[in-house]
């Protein structure tokens, strides 16, 4: 490994590591009741919306709120789409979407999935970008973080009722995390040279002489909270790779360490409302050891270069470039893919397709655990909390006891939860959705490449979909009636599937008493509890997707071996 990959690689651990706690520290003081807060603002909010704050909820009411949030937004949003020639700050003249692709990107952005069927500087308005997704891309990363509030809570409570006010929760998250960070992180982006104007392009010479109209518009606004809400939808279709989007080293850098600060700090957050610490370490190593793991396959991967160009005399020192930016080279491409994957941000500084088959499929698999090593803004820490739920069931199981986990007793009701949270949704959306539009010559008419690569260009964009990543491996014309839908329903599952029986779970812990630790008590804090967690999401991830990756990139990496390109 070169020393300046191997110094850039580190500096991103050690700031990764240093930030989540100070992070989880902020995040305690304003979302926390009591909490360093202008009341005064949020209680004028709650008055114009009449929100009455002290009434907390029940896990059905609180579900309730959410669900009608979401639909509203979902609803407004697909009016704006289907109708943005129409409404104003439209510079460009750009048409209203069709029905199907107004659908799936209303449904990506009000899910935290941002899945892009279309160029964004192409196809959206300025009033479109502004006023649609931009308000989705903090409502939907506010509602995962209100979503494990309650989760949090139910661990925290002891015989109560009530989760808490989601109306409140959500406030609390955009008021005073969200926005205020994005409009930092907005400025440092135009200090970097990310535009922010209601122009719609500029027009420049080139070295040649000729005239080009080059797209511009908000910029900077959009990229600061689509990263750091985990959203990844792009304002240009190249996203992250293009250099308005992220045009040096210091903000791609910022970038990749912006993806994963909230979702690092919601771990601390966690570990502040229970008040044990020692809890919020155990979780984020058990997310950070097999990022770091991830990391290293994946650079490898790309360092071999690709094995058929290295047969015919290709140097394995030139790597695998195709799809990359020179001016990020091989490992700030790999480490911005698999922490984009990690968190199901979405967002891309190089195009997955052209990595290398083993490459390629690194991304996939951190799609495929469900948005557990890290993961989305609050969905994250909620999927990995499931994972850790079955964890310690699984350990009752090895000592014959009735599982605890932070003081809670884990019994039938909360893991048939737990199964149908953390276990089914990934598989029904990536592969029973996606075997349809694999076996349909209406699915397949969009695939670019046949063979494995062909297999992979699918899954990838349905474990995307599912995963409520975003991200597009490339090679598949999506913006087609049958994907734009079949993508949406995907999309539907993978977001609300383990939402319902989450909240279902944390009703069900609040209403418990603690039950105090005693000598058969299993330890969830040390490193056996963490190599245990870490165990159950290979384990499951394993026996439920080999099969496919054994069929899509493991098989394109043996046959490229053997000569054969698709």
């Amino acid at each position: 490994m070169p020393f300046a990959d191997m110094v850039q690689l580190a500096a991103y651990a050690a700031a990764l590591i240093l930030i989540s706690p100070l992070v989880g520290r902020y995040l305690h003081a304003t979302l926390a009741p009591g909490g360093a807060r202008f009341n005064i603002v949020e209680r004028a909010i709650y008055r114009v919306c009449g929100v009455d704050e002290t009434r907390e909820q029940h896990w059905k009411q609180y579900l309730g709120a959410l669900l009608s949030v979401n639909l509203g937004g979902f609803l407004l949003l697909l009016l704006i789409l289907l109708f943005q020639d129409r409404l104003p700050m439209n510079p460009a003249a750009l048409p209203g979407l069709s029905w199907h692709l107004a659908l799936n990107t209303a449904v990506s952005f009000v899910t935290n999935t941002n899945w892009q069927s279309y160029g964004g500087e192409s196809t959206m308005s300025v009033f479109s970008q502004m006023c649609g997704l931009t308000v989705q891309n903090f409502l939907s990363p506010a509602t995962g973080i209100a979503v494990v509030l309650t989760l949090i809570r139910g661990f925290a409570r002891r015989e109560s009722k009530r989760l808490g006010n989601f109306y409140v929760d959500m406030t609390r998250s955009v008021l005073w995390v969200l926005l205020p960070i994005s409009i930092v992180f907005a400025l440092v982006l135009v200090w970097q040279g990310v535009p922010q104007t209601f122009d719609a392009s500029v027009t420049a010479t080139t070295l040649e002489g000729v005239q080009q109209n080059i797209a511009t518009g908000p910029v900077a606004s959009q990229e600061a909270i689509k990263i750091l809400g985990t959203n990844g939808g792009g304002f240009f279709n190249a996203n992250s790779a293009h250099p308005f989007e992220n045009p040096t080293p210091l903000t791609n850098f910022l970038q990749m360490l912006s993806i994963l600060a909230l979702a690092g700090g919601l771990v601390f957050l966690f570990g502040r409302m229970i008040e044990d610490q020692r809890q919020a370490w155990a979780i984020f190593w058990a997310m950070f050891i097999p990022f770091a793991i991830a990391v290293g396959l994946c650079y490898w991967a790309e360092l071999q270069g690709n094995p058929f160009a290295v047969a015919n005399g290709v140097d394995p020192a030139l790597h695998n470039m195709e799809g990359k930016e020179v001016r990020f080279g091989t490992v700030n491409s790999a480490l911005f893919a698999v922490i984009t994957t990690a968190a199901s941000c979405g967002a891309v500084n190089a195009m997955h397709d052209s990595f290398t088959a083993l490459g390629g499929m690194v991304p996939m698999v951190m799609m495929k655990f469900g948005e557990v090593i890290f993961g989305g803004v609050g969905s994250g820490l909620y999927g990995m909390l499931v994972f850790a739920i079955l964890t310690v069931f699984v350990a009752g199981l090895m000592v014959g006891r009735t599982p605890e986990y932070l003081g809670k007793k884990i019994e039938a009701r909360e893991v048939k939860l737990a199964v149908f949270a953390g276990l089914l949704p990934m598989p029904i959306g990536s592969l029973v959705i996606g075997a349809f539009a694999i076996a349909l010559p209406i699915g397949l008419a969009g695939l670019l490449n046949p063979g494995p690569h062909g297999l992979s260009e699918m899954l990838y964009a349905y474990t995307s979909a599912t995963a409520n990543n975003g991200s597009a491996f490339a090679g598949l014309t999506a913006n087609a009636p049958f994907h734009d839908v079949m993508l949406a329903i995907a999309i539907w599952i993978g977001r609300y599937g383990p939402i319902i029986p989450i909240l279902a779970i944390a009703g069900s812990l609040a209403a418990k008493k603690r039950v105090p630790a005693s000598a058969g008590t299993f330890p969830t804090h040390g490193a056996l509890f963490v190599a245990l967690l870490i165990g159950v999401i290979v384990i499951v991830g394993a026996l439920t997707y080999f099969p496919t990756l054994a069929l899509g990139p493991v098989a394109e990496h043996f046959s490229t071996l053997a000569g054969q390109q698709y």
